[in-house]
């Protein structure tokens, strides 16, 4: 009997130590979790105001690359006047692959499957105007004219903006930051 009344006595002081000793730790736990949560958002919110201006500024520059190479804007911007059709075609290709290799950095910035459209639209582009080359009825001795002349007919004919669906993607992420 006195063993039994031992354990009891030993079982009434250790069982409620035991108790408080789970709860604290249980209480610590808690707080160290919540403690961790709460730096790893600081750190987010000091990383994002270091990196949101460089996201908005690389989504500003693929907008422009964009607008530049639009077959509308690109036209405008470079001359047709006293160049064969070559040379205008060789001005044309090498505009548009200047101007996408001074942004490749930007796709950093932005999602793959953005970055992916961007490039499609390139390619589109630069395929339009080969094809439009290619479709002179002699184009090594066309005037430069007739070329852009033709690139603006695929437009039309094609109602199909090359650059719409790339800069509606890179629009929605951006709009995606706030």
């Amino acid at each position: 009997m006195d063993t039994t009344a031992y354990i009891f006595d030993l079982l009434k002081i250790i069982l409620p130590a035991l108790i408080v000793a789970g709860s604290l730790f249980y209480l610590i736990q808690n707080y160290l979790e919540k403690e961790q949560q709460r730096r790893l958002i600081e750190l987010r919110l000091e990383n994002s105001k270091t990196t949101l201006p460089l996201r908005l500024q690389a989504y500003e520059r693929v907008t422009l690359l964009l607008e530049r190479i639009t077959p509308n804007n690109l036209l405008v911007r470079l001359s047709s006047s006293g160049q064969t059709a070559s040379e205008y075609h060789r001005l044309l290709m090498t505009e548009i692959r200047a101007e996408y290799e001074h942004n490749l950095s930007q796709q950093l910035y932005m999602s793959p499957e953005t970055w992916e459209q961007v490039k499609q639209s390139k390619e589109n582009i630069l395929t339009m105007i080969n094809k439009a080359y290619h479709a002179l009825a002699t184009p090594q001795q066309a005037r430069g004219t007739e070329l852009a002349k033709r690139v603006l007919e695929t437009l039309i004919t094609d109602e199909v903006d090359p650059t719409n669906q790339a800069l509606l993607a890179v629009k929605r992420e951006a709009a995606g930051l706030f």
